[in-house]
């Protein structure tokens, strides 16, 4: 059965599985203690420490492991703001971060602190510029630290971390970097100041993170603490992860450069064609900066969480950022900052090792999967035809989840002439999003919203094709 969501784990690398064996029978010992055990505890804890700083760029003394990557992520943010609290308050983020980090600066902001927001563009990147101009304190206050992913991990965007770095020490303000989905295929380039990442991205075993803070960047850690890991990670180590975790990342960056190539040329076999076999279909993120094995696409009229089941029928494990696939019953975050059609998603991540006869397949049954979840719905098959109706036309579809607002918007907008609008009354927070997008992939002219009498959105499209 292909597995295709190495975004949210990867399969354990067979180094890490040797690894982790190997050091549960050598590495079971307090490593803070002298006897000939703990020393040789020590001695592996050190040398997974080299080994990890190195696929960082970062000194062994500047790195500490945690239990998680989401730990990582927290125990470096709320360092760095406690050690920079008198510089100042404010915590600049981008809007498609992962949701560690977004928690984390709502935290804060609970706390009584400030969070700016840098919005992103449709290909899921931030524009430097924009970024850099958040850091300048103006009325809202000195900046503390910023933060910004090297890559999204929902459409595999590449930020312009670089950039951002340089805009940042010209600011004097840290930067932390969430590389969680890219450590495995290369260090993050630029003058970062932290950086986070956790094992199970790259085929390491879960429940091991890393954070590093480079030396001379003020941190003080938070919570209560001990003497292990310089304090910024306290409790007993994790050390037969940590070691296959380390061994893990060594192996898969050898093995980088051969297989990007691989899984970009499937990857791009993908893109090219899904839209080519399905129709009504928006392939996002950016097509170039982006990761080698992640593509992100959003098929119109379809119900995302039967989709995933239907794929997963025929043998496929994908992933979703729909908001029928969510326990929130809310769009993707990064969906929604990108201003992209949510309902419908499915995000391919291909694990190393992944067989191009494998992508075939996939792309063999996809189309008859989304045909079949468009007919049980009901969704239209034909284009827009010429009609002299009234002038406007509103659909009732309070109370049912999206996709079916833009099913009954797409069945009616051909019933009202070139000019006319339609108004669709719907209290499902994914309208907002996919209702534009429809718009927008349909050549249509999205008017805007206001509140509906009763309760609910009221949306305007005006036919314009």
């Amino acid at each position: 059965m292909p597995y295709f969501d190495a975004a949210s784990a990867a399969p354990l690398h067979p180094v890490a599985r040797q690894a982790l064996l190997a050091s549960l029978d050598e590495g079971w010992a307090d490593p803070a203690r002298l006897y000939r055990e703990g020393r040789r505890a020590r001695v592996l804890l050190d040398a997974a420490r080299e080994a990890a700083a190195e696929a960082v760029g970062c000194r062994a003394d500047e790195l500490v492991f945690t239990p998680s990557g989401t730990r990582a992520v927290h125990a470096g943010i709320s360092g760095a703001l406690a050690g920079r609290r008198r510089v100042g308050n404010r915590i600049v983020v981008s809007a498609v971060e992962h949701s560690s980090v977004l928690h984390a600066a709502e935290s804060h902001a609970a706390a009584g602190g400030a969070v700016t927001e840098v919005p992103v563009g449709r290909t899921g990147a931030v524009d430097a510029d924009v970024f850099a101009a958040a850091l300048d304190a103006g009325d809202a206050g000195a900046v503390a630290l910023a933060c910004l992913q090297s890559a999204n991990h929902e459409v595999g965007t590449e930020q312009p971390v670089a950039e951002v770095a340089e805009a940042c020490r010209a600011a004097g303000v840290p930067l932390l970097v969430d590389a969680a989905q890219s450590l495995g295929w290369g260090p993050v380039e630029g003058g970062w100041s932290l950086l986070a990442a956790s094992a199970h991205k790259w085929g390491g075993p879960a429940g091991v993170g890393l954070l590093a803070v480079r030396k001379g960047v003020r941190f003080a850690p938070q919570g209560p603490s001990d003497e292990r890991e310089s304090g910024r990670a306290p409790g007993f180590e994790n050390l037969p992860g940590i070691v296959a975790a380390a061994a893990s990342l060594r192996a898969v960056r050898a093995e980088a450069a051969a297989e990007e190539a691989r899984l970009r040329a499937l990857v791009d076999r993908i893109r090219a064609r899904v839209p080519e076999l399905v129709p009504d279909v928006e392939v996002v993120g950016d097509p170039v900066r982006r990761l080698p094995h992640l593509v992100t696409f959003s098929c119109l009229y379809v119900d995302g969480e039967t989709l995933l089941h239907e794929l997963d029928r025929e043998g496929f494990s994908v992933s979703s950022g729909s908001s029928c696939t969510s326990s929130t019953l809310t769009p993707s975050h990064v969906l929604r900052a990108m201003g992209v059609l949510s309902e419908g998603n499915v995000r391919v991540s291909l694990p190393t090792g992944t067989a191009a006869e494998d992508v075939d397949r996939f792309l063999e049954v996809l189309p008859a999967v989304v045909a079949g979840v468009r007919e049980r719905l009901g969704a239209p098959t034909s284009a827009t035809a010429a009609a002299q109706g009234p002038d406007a036309l509103v659909v009732d579809a309070l109370g049912r989840r999206c996709p079916i607002p833009v099913i009954e918007l797409a069945k009616v907008i051909g019933d009202v002439p070139v000019g006319g609008t339609v108004t669709v009354l719907a209290d499902d927070a994914a309208a907002r999003l996919d209702i534009p997008a429809w718009c927008e992939m349909r050549g249509q002219e999205y008017v805007g919203e206001s509140p509906a009498v009763g309760g609910g959105v009221a949306y305007v499209v005006r036919r314009v094709s």
